[in-house]
């Protein structure tokens, strides 16, 4: 027997006890019989099990070179190394569907461990919807996506793994990615459930939240290293292209946020229901088209697989949860009536509502470009796309304004805030504005969509900082020392002082998108063996292109010497590699060298023998800062989503009986 024998079994498997386990858990909810409910949680767990072994299976196909199954074939070859080799295991369509799988069955199953911390009379349907969501991969892995088929003859070799996702970075992006996508499934089955059993107070929400927290952490990091993929290896001195697929990754992330900011209006106002159940709603929907997209072909892209047939099954199933999801809503709709009404505009309130006006808006801006192919080519016949100045010109001026209410918002009060009080709050962020505003025009900076930008940075910088000033000043008048004042702080109001973190990284992040989108300088130029090129201050002699062979793989490398202001740095090494499986097709072996704040980013465009080259070269200003503020980001979501301490119950001390006779007293 083989080891996709195996596999294949184990699928066909936890696909029975998925669709067993959502009969079960409906059944015990509706009839009240804490056995079945018993026995789906168990379940689940024999889901995650089965997966287990199936995507075991397929690892130990590859590191067998089992060539006789289609798929180990189609992503590997017997020169690749073992670590290439095992990620290959969700480098193309069947195994990526295995992964977000098994990805769904292991939360599924920590959430049946961990589920008495939520509202019992939700958990069986939340177990149902999470195995009817696991119900349709399995459907999809046992028969269109099978990633177990086997050939009728093996060949020698296989195909290897496609040469752009032979980089460090594919070890991660796509897994980060795609468990990102898989992870909202966890809070869309707590809205089913709460819109199926009517629980639709703020308890559901509180029961979420850690989930909601995680799926953004997860989809903030697969962006990021999304991000950081495509600047090292695409040669194009960028790192978000507003491609189909990158805008599809960042969809959920949106709406996501735009969750956990009205969350918290619900939980202190009874507000804005409404939107909380729907943007639950739309980040799974959400996720699911991201995975549609990426599969189906029917947008080009540089992510996207080849065209597939799975595409119809995938927009089936989106259609189908927005039809359930829609309906649910709708016949629920009478019981998200909010407690209270605004106050005022001018309130905490209103800032979230703002938040989530402008967050929505970068999705349905971002959502008409990544479509309106797809549109043109219904309406008139003709595919017309549009690039990136359509996203940088109408999304630039709203994350304008959002990064600008990031700031205001933390200085505004509860229900209303007095104008006396916001003049004062507003001190110390509009003075650090009018510096900024004033210092960038002497330094030379005179474009008017940097300076503002620069300055709305600075003024939510000043906010955030002047927050955690104040938080420490107070705790250090008591007595203790800043740096501890400040560890306290944020320990014991982790949501707060975390989110202001991801605030104070997103300010970073989007300094350096400024000051790289701006500011950045590119020059060709063709260099014969010896001969240099200047660019902004920056000066790189070429000393010969030096070619090796391997297994299936020809690299041509450029050296050169890299010099600042007559100072030598270092020596860097650009260069390409030629994939014979893959037709010679070329992959970028990326230069980047990082002085202070700039990068110098090298790409050996084309070469003509030992000594001559076309270098092209992209110096890129604060972009160091987009990776500082990601990772801000990160640590900020993860002080959020870290639980805090459990107080311990104290048993009642019971007060001694007071004897009422002699005989009490005497016993």
């Amino acid at each position: 027997m083989y080891f996709s024998d195996l596999g294949l079994i184990a699928l066909v498997f936890a696909f029975g006890f998925a669709i067993y386990t959502m009969v079960v858990a409906v059944l015990g909810a509706r009839r009240n019989m804490p056995p079945l409910v018993a026995s789906a949680r168990r379940s689940v767990l024999i889901v995650a099990f089965f997966l287990l072994m199936a995507s075991v299976a397929l690892v130990a196909s590859f590191l067998t070179h089992d060539f006789g199954v289609s798929y180990v074939a189609q992503h590997s070859n017997l020169s690749m190394p073992w670590y290439y080799t095992t990620a290959a295991f969700n480098g193309g369509q069947e195994g990526s569907l295995l992964y977000w799988a098994l990805m769904l069955s292991l939360f599924s199953a920590v959430f049946v461990f961990t589920a008495k911390r939520a509202p019992a009379v939700l958990v069986p349907y939340v177990l149902a919807t999470l195995m009817g969501i696991e119900a349709f991969f399995l459907f999809m892995l046992t028969t269109v996506s099978n990633p177990f088929v086997r050939l009728p003859v093996a060949p020698p070799d296989g195909n290897g793994l496609n040469p752009l996702l032979m980089d460090p970075g594919m070890l991660i992006h796509p897994p980060l990615l795609l468990m990102g996508y898989m992870s909202f499934s966890l809070p869309f089955a707590f809205a089913v459930a709460a819109m199926l059993t009517g629980r639709l107070d703020s308890e559901w929400l509180r029961a979420i939240r850690r989930w909601m927290l995680a799926s953004w952490f997860i989809q903030t990091a697969g962006l990021l290293v999304g991000a950081w993929w495509a600047y090292h290896v695409l040669g194009w001195g960028g790192y978000w292209g507003w491609d189909p697929v990158e805008n599809a990754a960042l969809f959920p992330w949106l709406t996501a946020t735009a969750f956990l900011h009205s969350t918290m209006v619900q939980e202190r106002r009874g507000m804005l229901k409404v939107w909380n159940l729907g943007l639950v709603m739309a980040s799974f929907a959400l996720s699911i088209f991201g995975t549609f997209e990426v599969r189906s072909g029917i947008i080009t892209s540089v992510h996207s697989f080849a065209y597939s047939a799975i595409g119809g099954y995938f927009l089936a199933f989106l259609g189908i949860v927005i039809v359930f999801s829609i309906g649910l809503f709708l016949y629920r709709l009478p019981k998200l009536r909010p407690e209270h009404a605004f106050d005022s505009v001018l309130s905490r309130e209103g800032s979230f509502l703002l938040n989530n006006l402008l967050l929505l808006g970068v999705t349905f801006a971002t959502l008409w470009g990544t479509l309106f192919p797809l549109i043109s080519t219904a309406l008139s016949r003709q595919m017309m796309t549009v690039g990136p100045p359509f996203y940088d010109k109408v999304n630039g001026p709203i994350f304008l304004v959002l990064i600008l209410a990031m700031g205001v918002g933390p200085l505004l009060a509860w229900r209303r805030t007095s104008s006396h009080a916001l003049w004062r709050n507003l001190g110390v962020p509009v003075l650090a504005a009018a510096v900024c505003a004033a210092v960038l025009p002497l330094a030379g900076i005179r474009d008017i969509w940097v300076n503002i930008g620069f300055a709305v940075c600075s003024f939510t910088a000043g906010a955030i900082l002047y927050e955690f000033w104040r938080g420490v000043r107070v705790r250090h008048r008591h007595g203790e020392p800043y740096l501890l004042a400040l560890s306290t702080l944020i320990g014991r109001y982790r949501q707060r002082y975390g989110g202001y973190l991801v605030h104070l990284g997103l300010v970073l992040l989007a300094v350096g998108v400024i000051g790289s989108h701006f500011f950045q300088v590119q020059r060709d130029a063709v260099l014969k063996q010896g001969q240099a090129m200047q660019i902004a201050g920056y000066s790189l002699v070429f000393l010969g292109n030096i070619n090796t062979t391997s297994p299936g793989v020809e690299t041509v490398t450029a050296q050169l010497q890299l010099w600042q202001q007559g100072q030598f740095q270092r020596f860097i090494y650009p260069g390409r590699s030629f994939y014979q499986n893959f037709a010679n097709q070329p992959a970028s072996i990326i230069s980047i060298t990082t002085l202070g704040l700039t990068d110098v980013y090298v790409f050996l465009a084309n070469y003509n023998g030992a000594s001559e080259a076309t270098i092209r070269v992209f110096v890129n200003p604060l972009v160091p800062l987009v990776w500082d503020g990601g990772l801000l980001m990160l640590l900020g979501g993860a002080i959020c989503w870290w639980p805090g301490r459990r107080q311990r119950r104290v048993a009642p001390i019971v007060p001694a009986r007071v004897a009422r006779s002699p005989e009490e007293v005497a016993v």
